[in-house]
């Protein structure tokens, strides 16, 4: 493991098998005022993140041992707060959608541009700092929307079960549903959606959609299998049924 340059307290986990590009891109990153770690395979990875854990980790999919994919389902798993892109080979559309149906928050094919990639980090930065809890004198006074039985939190940007306890969602999630709520009981088709997920900074194609979707119905519906929050409109969209008064 390495350690970059420090200057804005934001810590990026780089993990990668490739010697070169683990230090091209702790340069850069460090030039850009982060506090970069690299590890060089997922056991490497999981040490640094028991030492440390990083506000973003980076991720390539392929490598030696277990790969990028376990790796990632790991860390959404124990750790959702923290940003998560996976670097993929171009064209491997298959591991893409594996990667966001884990809750990867975007994802970059290699060979990339350097600052496309920073680009998309600091976009993922930016909706994260937005999904921070509030001071509790704020929170007092936030807005939530009915989801089924959970509870969607507009202002502090948290999912909420029946039973008060907080549900883990990506802050693509969120802006997923936070769109819903915007537009109760109006069909959404994927254009639509891609358009306001695109303005939100967030990479997406018509598989992606539908893979958040499900994703969704996991959490909040009762039988996700037969969806009454969320429901598919034929040859349309999505149309979020909303079970009691919805914020604007």
């Amino acid at each position: 493991m390495t350690q970059g340059n420090a200057s804005t307290g934001t810590t990026l986990l780089v993990v990668d098998d490739e010697p070169e590009l683990r230090s091209l891109l702790s340069e850069y990153f460090g030039r850009h005022g982060f506090t970069v770690r690299t590890a060089h395979d997922a056991a490497a990875a999981r040490a640094a993140i028991a030492e440390a854990l990083p506000d973003m980790a980076l991720l390539d999919i392929n490598m030696p041992g277990e790969n990028g994919l376990s790796l990632a389902r790991w860390l959404r798993d124990a750790h959702p707060r923290v940003g998560l892109v996976m670097l993929t080979t171009a064209g491997e559309s298959v591991d893409r959608v594996v990667g966001l149906e884990l809750g990867a928050d975007d994802y970059i094919p290699k060979p990339f541009e350097m600052r496309e990639l920073l680009a998309r980090i600091r976009a993922v930065l930016r909706r994260l700092k937005l999904s921070q809890p509030m001071p509790a004198a704020q929170a007092l006074a936030s807005r939530r929307v009915p989801f089924g039985a959970c509870q969607l939190d507009l202002d502090e940007r948290r999912l909420f079960g029946g039973e008060g306890t907080e549900i883990e969602i990506s802050a693509a999630e969120f802006d997923l549903l936070a769109l819903f709520a915007r537009n109760p009981n109006r069909p959404l088709n994927r254009d639509q959606i891609m358009e306001q997920a695109h303005n939100r900074g967030w990479d997406v194609f018509d598989r992606s959609i539908d893979l958040r979707v499900m994703r969704l119905r996991r959490k909040i519906e009762t039988n996700p299998d037969k969806p009454e929050v969320l429901k598919t409109v034929r040859n349309v969209g999505y149309v979020f049924v909303p079970t009691g008064p919805a914020a604007a």
